[in-house]
């Protein structure tokens, strides 16, 4: 069994309308809510191996302060194919990791996180930012990884979680 975190990033700004999409950095809810995410998961005992990330600021500004405020030791590998992927996309970067790591940590963008979600658990499930969905798979290897194939463990929501 195999345990896959996933998380979309945290809420970003919008405040200046000449950087690209990709650019966008968090605001200041989102600098509040990733953190509170990260000791979360270290309050759990969640501790995914490794961070699969995107490359986009608010994506890897999630990545580092999760990691940082949660204590993980896992290491953040940011993923070009993860900004704005698919869910068959996000299978892919999924499946394409060691098999020595029990669980992962997928950090991304809606809609694929969502998608990605269904596809493995068969549930629609809102993820608004800085949510985290943690999955149990029912999978030995990381290539296994298929439709179907998780169970919804727990949804974490910071709106339900912060108060």
């Amino acid at each position: 069994m195999k345990t896959l975190f996933v998380l979309r990033h945290a809420k970003s700004s919008w405040n200046e309308p000449e950087l690209a999409d990709f650019e966008r950095p968090l605001n200041g809810r989102g600098l509040k809510a990733a953190p509170f995410m990260g000791e979360l998961m270290g309050k759990q005992g969640f501790e995914p191996y490794v961070i699969l990330s995107s490359p986009a600021a608010r994506a890897a500004e999630t990545a580092r302060l999760v990691k940082k405020a949660g204590k993980l030791d896992a290491e953040i590998f940011l993923k070009h194919q993860i900004y704005e992927a698919s869910p068959h996309t996000l299978r892919e970067v999924v499946s394409e990791t060691d098999d020595v790591f029990a669980s992962v940590m997928l950090v991304g963008h809606n809609p694929g996180i969502e998608g990605f979600i269904r596809f493995l658990t068969g549930g629609v499930e809102p993820m608004p930012t800085a949510a985290l969905a943690v999955i149990d798979l029912e999978i030995d290897i990381w290539e296994k990884i298929d439709d179907g194939c998780g169970r919804l463990r727990k949804i974490y929501r910071p709106k339900d979680v912060m108060k």
